[in-house]
């Protein structure tokens, strides 16, 4: 697990350029735009997001291109692979059990993202190398879980989802992007009522209504480990974790079951052209789905457990769920409650889902992408279809067919590779999670994606060396720059990567090699 809507969002500085607007006439001009005013070297006093302004300081690091992004809020986007997935799994949530948020602010204080949390104050998400900072006080949430408490002590209903945008910085490649989507959700039963107070009873009950499956399910540990996955003996007794467990275990394979079913009906359904580029497509649907349940650790569950599904010959790790810490619904003024929660992430679900190879394409704006996921009949407006096949092999009753599409690349552009070399600053470590450290690698990332913005589809380092002598430490990054929508010259891409070079030096106080 990782309240107020923010609109009309005011850019922060008079430079902008979006390169996913395709304009091929305006390509060249754009490219050369982004070289010379992406960067202002002063810091304004102020940010003004929406209709409220915030003071900056020494811990206020959000780039314009961040800014710009804030009112995006794919996952409310009708046509948005990430949307259609949030609606998908929300169906298994109903009101008016389940609320639903996703309309959440993404500015959140300090207080609401770490302290409310728990976590440490020298832990290292605090850092300014790991988050987005408005000011000290004042960040964009890292974690839907930044809501959590506020959501427990709203009380609204016996559950809620909470879906939303956040922020990290972080590398870059084709699966990591500084903006993704969270999906937490959680199921609380109240002790005062319940029938005589009968929490297992209660909740054995409702599971009752709950659909089952015929997937092939290994859940070979016990529910309670005295050591690995203990129990909160102070506020649970083991009848009512073990009915718990069950109830969040049943309700999370229904929604594994649906999704990999869609997954498999969109891979059959896909054009000849598009089955030829997968050739794993149809075999991967006539696999019995396996699942199988691990034993985790959370901080904010116990007992806990993380759900892998096998998918094309590989177990992929989905989601983390557990028992509620019960310090967090009494610390929301809520004691009597106790419950299941979970979280997942939607991009990996969505990637999986329509066959989407690289996370940036989630933020085009070329028709050629949104097109493809336009809603149908048979999509998500309600109505339920029988699926031909199910993840068990056999018929599935009462699945939907949501109609998902595949993506169908509409183009491949050539990728362009530069390499960067520099030399540290002697004080400097490649590793500090220091907040006041000259350097950190997510620095480098984010300089390399603010100058580069979309353009760059991946960052490694290649090369580290410590002078003999000297003692001076050196670092090699190869950046692959590729357009997902026009080809891009051998000259620009020079004028970029000259840039990254440029601000490598002023921010970081490094030398070129």
């Amino acid at each position: 697990m990782r309240l107020n809507s923010t609109a009309g969002f005011i850019r922060a500085a008079q430079c902008r350029w979006n390169v996913s607007v395709p304009r091929p006439a305006r390509q060249e001009n754009q490219i050369l735009k982004a070289i010379q005013c992406r960067h202002s070297s002063t810091k304004p006093s102020t940010l003004t997001i929406g209709n409220k302004t915030y003071p900056t300081d020494s811990w206020t690091n959000i780039p314009d291109s961040i800014l710009d992004a804030l009112p995006r809020r794919l996952h409310l986007q009708p046509n948005n692979p990430i949307s259609l997935t949030r609606r998908l799994i929300e169906s298994h949530f109903p009101s008016p059990t389940y609320t639903h948020h996703n309309t959440l602010s993404p500015i959140v204080s300090v207080a609401q993202n770490f302290d409310s949390l728990g976590f440490p104050l020298h832990h290292p998400g605090r850092s300014r190398t790991d988050t987005y900072y408005i000011n000290a006080a004042t960040l964009l949430r890292t974690h839907t879980s930044a809501h959590q408490a506020a959501t427990f002590a709203l009380n609204a209903s016996p559950g809620f989802l909470i879906s939303a945008d956040v922020y990290r910085r972080d590398a870059i490649d084709r699966s990591h992007y500084p903006i993704f989507h969270q999906m937490e959700g959680a199921r609380m039963w109240d002790r005062r009522k319940v029938l005589g107070g009968d929490i297992a009873k209660a909740v054995w009950a409702d599971l009752e209504t709950l659909p089952t499956h015929s997937m092939q399910v290994s859940d070979p540990n016990p529910t309670i480990d005295r050591y690995r996955n203990p129990l909160q003996a102070t506020h649970h007794t083991q009848e009512e974790v073990e009915a718990l467990a069950a109830h969040l275990k049943r309700s999370i394979e229904a929604v594994v079951l649906d999704i990999f079913t869609q997954a498999r009906l969109a891979s059959l359904s896909t054009t000849p052209s598009a089955k030829s580029s997968s050739s794993s497509s149809i075999a991967t649907s006539e696999e019995p789905l396996q699942i199988r349940w691990i034993e985790a650790y959370f901080p904010f569950t116990s007992p806990s457990w993380e759900l892998e599904v096998l998918w094309q010959g590989t177990w992929l790790e989905l989601l983390g769920c557990g028992i509620v810490q019960q310090a967090l619904p009494i610390n929301a003024g809520v004691p009597h409650q106790v419950g299941w929660a979970f979280g997942l992430g939607l991009e990996r679900i969505a990637m999986l889902l329509f066959g989407i190879p690289d996370i940036r394409l989630f933020w085009s704006k070329d028709k050629r992408f949104l097109s493809q996921f336009g809603e149908s009949a048979r999509g998500l407006d309600g109505v339920e279809k029988r699926a031909g096949v199910s993840a068990g092999g056999g018929k599935s009753e009462g699945i939907r067919d949501w109609g998902i599409k595949r993506f169908v690349p509409f183009s491949k552009y050539p990728a362009s590779s530069r390499d960067v070399a520099f030399w540290l600053p002697r004080t400097s470590s490649p590793t500090s999670s220091n907040p006041n450290s000259p350097f950190h690698e997510n620095d480098v990332m984010e300089i390399i994606r603010d100058i580069g913005g979309d353009l760059v589809e991946d960052v490694q380092m290649v090369d580290d060396f410590v002078q003999k002598g000297t003692g001076r430490k050196s670092l090699c990054y190869r950046i692959v720059y590729r357009s997902l929508e026009m080809t891009l010259k051998g000259e620009d891409v020079s004028h970029l990567h000259a840039r990254v070079g440029e601000e490598l030096v002023r921010r970081l106080g490094v030398a070129l090699r």
